[in-house]
């Protein structure tokens, strides 16, 4: 699925030992010291990046450190040896002051100490300013916003576009920022290169309205104005987990995973059984993902399962690619598995075995054997903030070629069929950031480009009608234009600007990308769960 991944915990108090009449070859290292210890990075060259020491234990006599590298993404944590560690800089954890008490009740935590008054201050009599947060955030209006100099209604006209071609004439463009209103959602905007010519230019014709429930703030979206995600909901199978404060979450439990062909390292803890957790390998079945704790169970259940796709409907095929849709009702055994398979690869999400609620999406690639499972993604059957996507994932032997996107292009092309606009559930991981990111802008981009102008003019459209088109939610149309940096404020019009860099960049990565959804080959019928008394 892909918010971002954090590493949060408890502030620490760290003090370096002095090395006077301390001999590095004694110190005793325990769990939350931190010191530098040497990895490599991608480059293959030697690195010390701060660790904090997470676990210790001892094998044949043999210590071992679980270290987690600062400022660094969890699925690079490893077990390191004593040889690795750089002792001259140690940091111990300096034990923290009780929370304070208030007329001898426990306080609910420590006061910040950017909010305690000093007492020089206190004594003198002087008065301290009270700290203020200002947050700065995009509201979207419901009708037309007035634009000074103009009338609302009335298009850009060909006149007041920009002209490359007089170069003498002094033009102020003005960026859009957090200060500079953020375009009405149906007033029009005119799209033109910033070489002056209009690529394949015609006006675009006034989008179909739809019923669908899309009124949203801009907290929706990933990308909000003040940088802060919103909360995530705490319900679902595969939810938002900001706590890490359990240190046995925080540790890889799970050595390595036998899928069919592939041998796969886990990046994060996934609640498996314990007892499983100290297998050098856990055996899972390719087709319904059921474990098994050595190579001899696994190849006795496969004389007895008769799976040799994921249970449920195949609603996509097109060449080796078929998308099968699973209801978590029906088959609750197979997506509590799946759960627990994603788990390993999605630190931000924490398992829950509620899988009712919840449609799973999984692609496959298929060959003479059956169809191998390639990716997936699930969604609720019946969601109010409009989410298409609850958790999406591509199995790291399936990465870097194009199948990300495919999986996204599928939620998208079902939100189509559904009529209606969608958006992910936030907040994303890192990559399912850059993946999403990637695509709406492709997307838009590629409906940008395939306008034409009617008469001369200059192509327009609105973001009503860009989110009409590709089902991408207003919120997410509009934080896309702003990350590309395409809308401009322009003698009381918005305006989209596109450079031949833009083009150009746009241009390539549409060659590059040959996985694309027909919607021909999609049989699906989207059902009306809110009449259904249970799903």
């Amino acid at each position: 699925m892909l918010g971002l991944n954090a590493y949060a915990t408890t502030p620490r108090l760290f003090f370096v030992l002095s090395e006077i009449g301390s001999p590095c070859g004694d110190l005793p290292i325990i769990e939350g010291c931190r010191l530098p210890v040497l990895r490599r990075n991608q480059d293959n060259e030697d690195e010390w990046p701060l660790a904090e020491i997470l676990s210790v234990k001892d094998i044949s006599g043999r210590k071992l450190f679980y270290v987690h590298y600062i400022d660094f993404n969890k699925r690079l944590d490893e077990w390191v040896t004593h040889e690795r560690l750089d002792l001259k800089k140690i940091q111990f954890p300096k034990k923290e002051a009780k929370t304070p008490t208030k007329n001898g009740l426990p306080g609910s935590r420590p006061g910040s100490p950017e909010r305690e008054v000093p007492a020089s201050a206190q004594a003198s009599g002087k008065t301290l300013p009270i700290p203020v947060q200002i947050t700065l955030r995009f509201n979207l209006p419901k009708e037309r916003e007035a634009i000074p100099g103009g009338e609302p209604d009335q298009p850009l006209s060909s006149s007041s576009c920009l002209q490359p071609n007089h170069r003498s004439t002094k033009r102020k463009v003005e960026v859009v920022s957090p200060a500079t209103p953020v375009p009405s959602e149906t007033a029009p905007a005119s799209v033109f290169p910033q070489n002056g010519s209009a690529r394949r230019a015609v006006a675009a014709q006034p989008g179909r309205k739809r019923k669908s429930n899309c009124l949203g703030t801009d907290e929706d979206s990933q990308d909000s104005s003040d940088g802060i995600p919103s909360a995530p909901r705490m319900t679902g199978s595969l939810v938002s987990d900001r706590s890490h404060d359990d240190i046995v979450t925080r540790m890889k439990n799970i050595e390595c995973i036998e899928l069919g062909r592939h041998r796969l390292k886990p990046w994060y803890f996934s609640p498996y059984p314990q007892e499983l957790t100290t297998l050098p390998v856990l055996y899972l079945c390719e087709f319904c993902l059921k474990y098994g704790r050595s190579l001899k169970c696994l190849q006795r259940h496969l004389t007895k399962c008769d799976l040799r796709h994921p249970p449920g409907n195949e609603i996509y095929r097109k060449g080796t690619i078929s998308f099968f849709e699973i209801d978590g009702r029906k088959n609750k055994s197979y997506s509590q598995n799946l759960c627990l398979l994603a788990k390993c690869f999605l630190d931000h999400k924490t398992l829950y075995y509620d899988t009712d609620p919840f449609l799973f999406y999984v692609m496959t690639e298929y060959d003479c054997k059956g169809f191998h499972i390639v990716g997936y993604f699930s969604k609720e059957k019946e969601s109010t903030e409009d989410y298409n996507v609850a958790c999406i994932l591509t199995l790291p032997p399936y990465q870097r070629r194009g199948y990300g996107k495919l999986l996204i292009e599928f939620s998208y092309e079902l939100s189509k069929v559904e009529g209606k606009t969608g958006t992910p559930e936030k907040p994303l991981s890192d990559l399912g950031l850059l993946s999403y990111r990637s695509y709406w802008s492709q997307t838009i981009l590629e409906i940008l480009m395939g306008l034409k102008s009617e008469s001369g003019e200059r192509p327009q459209i609105t973001i009503n009608e860009i989110s009409e088109i590709t089902s991408i939610k207003k919120e997410d149309v509009i934080s896309t234009l702003q990350y590309l940096n395409l809308i401009n404020y322009y003698k009381g019009q918005y305006i989209l600007t596109l450079s031949e860099d833009i083009v150009d960049g746009h241009e390539r990565a549409m060659l590059k990308r040959l996985l694309r959804i027909d919607s021909k080959c999609l049989h699906f019928t989207p059902k009306d769960w809110s009449k259904r008394g249970k799903w």
